[in-house]
Order: C-alpha cells, then sequence, then structure tokens
C-alpha cells in the first residue's frame, strides 16, 4: 500500500512537473510573439513623445524603437503636432496610432492631438480655454506637474511653446531634446515649420537640448542613415506580431513594425542614386538612452533672425548642442531592439 502511495505521489510530482514547463514553453512562445513586456525596474527613463508622426518615415522608426524599449524607456504619453508634408492633425495621430497598434500597446499608452497651425496663428487670439493644441498641451503640463520626465520632440516646437505661454513656470519642471536645426546653419524642416516657436523656447528659461540635422554633413544626424536595401535585408519580420494587423498609409495590410518598414522605405522619395534615408528622430531617442553616442557641447543660446543664426555670447540662457553621433552603435542598437522587443509598460 506504502509503494502505491509513493508510486501515485512520484507520478503526480511528475506531471506538476511537466505542466509548469508546458506553461514556460508557452509563455516563451508569446514573447517571441508579441514582444516581452517590460517588468518594473528602477532607473528607467520616463519620457514623453511630441511627434509629427506622418511627416515622413523617421518618426515610425523612432517610435517602434522608443517602444520597444521597455527595459529603459516609461512612456508616458505621445502628443502630436501637423508640419507642412504630413497633412492634417489628424492624419499624424492615426499614424502614431498605427504604430502603436503594431506594438499591441493602442489604446494603452496616451496618444493626443496637438497643434495643427503654427505658434504664431494661435498665439494671436490665444484663450487659454480654448485654442489649437489644447488637448496635447494641458496633457504636457499635466504629467509635467506630477512626475519627473524628459520630453523628447521630433517636430516642430508648437506644442512646447504652447505649454511655455499657458504655464510659464512649465520651465521649471521638465527638460526638452528637440530632434531639429542645422545651427550653425539655417535651413532645416523641423526648424522652419515654426521658426516662431523655436525662437520664444530659446528666449525660455527651460533646459533645452538641440539634436542638430546638418543636412550633408558627417556631424548630424542627416548622417544616420540606412539604404532601401539594407531596410529589405534586416526589417522584414521584426517586431512582435501585432494581434490586430493595420493597414498602411500607403495601403496594405501588415502585422508587424519590420515589414511596414519596407513598405515605408518603398513609398519614399530618395534623394541620390545611393537610395538612403536618415532615421533622425530616432537618434534624438538613442542619445537619451545612451550619450555615450553623441557629443555634447554647451552654447549661450542663440537666436534665428530672418533665417540666419545671431549669436549671443553674453546670454545667460545655455542650451545644449548634440553632434557627432556613433552611427554604427546607434544603428547597432536599433537593429538588436527589434530583433528583441521589450514593450514599453501601459497604463493598464
Amino acid at each position: 500500500m506504502d509503494n502505491l502511495k509513493f508510486t501515485s505521489q512520484f507520478f503526480f510530482a511528475i506531471l506538476c512537473i511537466s505542466f509548469i514547463a508546458s506553461c514556460r514553453d508557452m509563455k516563451k512562445q508569446e514573447s517571441k510573439v508579441l514582444g516581452k513586456i517590460a517588468t518594473p525596474q528602477a532607473n528607467k527613463i520616463k519620457l514623453l513623445f511630441d511627434t509629427d508622426a506622418n511627416n515622413e518615415l523617421d518618426d515610425q522608426h523612432a517610435l517602434a524603437y522608443m517602444l520597444m524599449n521597455g527595459d529603459f524607456f516609461d512612456v508616458v504619453g505621445i502628443t502630436v503636432n501637423a508640419t507642412d508634408n504630413g497633412g492634417t492633425i489628424q492624419k499624424h495621430y492615426d499614424e502614431a496610432n498605427r504604430i502603436l497598434q503594431l506594438c499591441n500597446l493602442n489604446g494603452k499608452i496616451p496618444l493626443l492631438l496637438g497643434a495643427n497651425e503654427d505658434f504664431k496663428a494661435i498665439s494671436q487670439h490665444f484663450d487659454t480655454t480654448q485654442f489649437d493644441g489644447q488637448a496635447a498641451v494641458d496633457f504636457i503640463l499635466e504629467k509635467t506637474k506630477k512626475e519627473s520626465l524628459i520630453l523628447v520632440a521630433v517636430g516642430k516646437l508648437t506644442n512646447i511653446a504652447l505649454a511655455l505661454k499657458k504655464d510659464p513656470s512649465f520651465a521649471e519642471r521638465t527638460k526638452v531634446v528637440w530632434l531639429g536645426s542645422n545651427y550653425p546653419d539655417p535651413g532645416e524642416y523641423n526648424q522652419d515649420n515654426d521658426t516662431l516657436a523655436m525662437n520664444y523656447v530659446l528666449n525660455s528659461a527651460i533646459p533645452f537640448e538641440m539634436v542638430t540635422v546638418r543636412y550633408g554633413k558627417p556631424s548630424g544626424t542627416d548622417a544616420v542613415s540606412v539604404s532601401h536595401s539594407e531596410i529589405n535585408s534586416k526589417m522584414p519580420g521584426l517586431g512582435p506580431e501585432a494581434k490586430q494587423p493595420i493597414i498602411g498609409r500607403h495601403g496594405g495590410e501588415f502585422k508587424n513594425f519590420g515589414d511596414y518598414s519596407v513598405n515605408l522605405f518603398d513609398h519614399i522619395d530618395y534623394h541620390s542614386d545611393a537610395q538612403t534615408r536618415p532615421l533622425f528622430d530616432m537618434v534624438a531617442l538613442a542619445i537619451v538612452k545612451n550619450p555615450n553616442w553623441g557629443k555634447k557641447k554647451n552654447i549661450p543660446a542663440p537666436i534665428l533672425i530672418n533665417n540666419h543664426w545671431m549669436e549671443r555670447p553674453n546670454n545667460k540662457r545655455v542650451i545644449s548642442i548634440w553632434e557627432n553621433f556613433d552611427k554604427a552603435a546607434i544603428l547597432n542598437d536599433f537593429y538588436k531592439t527589434l530583433e528583441h522587443p521589450i514593450l514599453v509598460k501601459t497604463i493598464n
């Protein structure tokens, strides 16, 4: 009888072990398909991301990189603004939501409509209770009152300038890292979409870091470029599998960001026979993640007048300039992140 009891207990133990192993295998498979979910971890970088998501294709890659860096980033929300090439504010919202959906995070990370017009048009008859971009601006102000975070902006600076205009104390409670400017040269897209907003921010007290673009020069984010053939080789299938596929902005159905990336590169204009495009906006997030991937220097805040940078050597306000980026390290981390995604935690 004792032997029978022992045998029954032995087989029960074996069944329990097999069941646990089976559950672990299922969890590993789910992680491979859907992407790992970030576990609570100290010292994550808390971010609020402001983007013109439908402008070209670097915004989408920045969003994907951020959302799949859950072991480094804690994303409290995403706000959008509209720039010249991306259509109305709703189109920017829709494109950002596509990337969230590809990461199974739509409806789980706050996404808010920001400014459709520029700072001049909005501020001429400014009513703090009702204005273009209010949802995003109020969200930015509310979040920065509650917690310490970095605001990474990769489009025009309208939402940030409006937040400063509505509540000047906003300058005392956050830092802005902005992808923009060819400084010390003129003529950069984000800057030109709302120069007045940029100057308003430069003349404020908010801590401000400018991640330079510098078209055609090796010292700016323009140099962190990828080719059409490289994307076709590396990106297919990367990222978690979406529970609900998206319809891309150029049509077609996609279940992961890697395949959507290929489609975006298939439909972009190339400016040379090399068929390369920079991933400008992703670089801003990369140097927040690892400051060693760029060089930073502090300067008295200049100002842009009539499309010319005016130096102000006696200006006590100091800003930071980022330049000379480690392209190989940044792109290696980008691909590694999408190969092994860890999704940011959600608000639920």
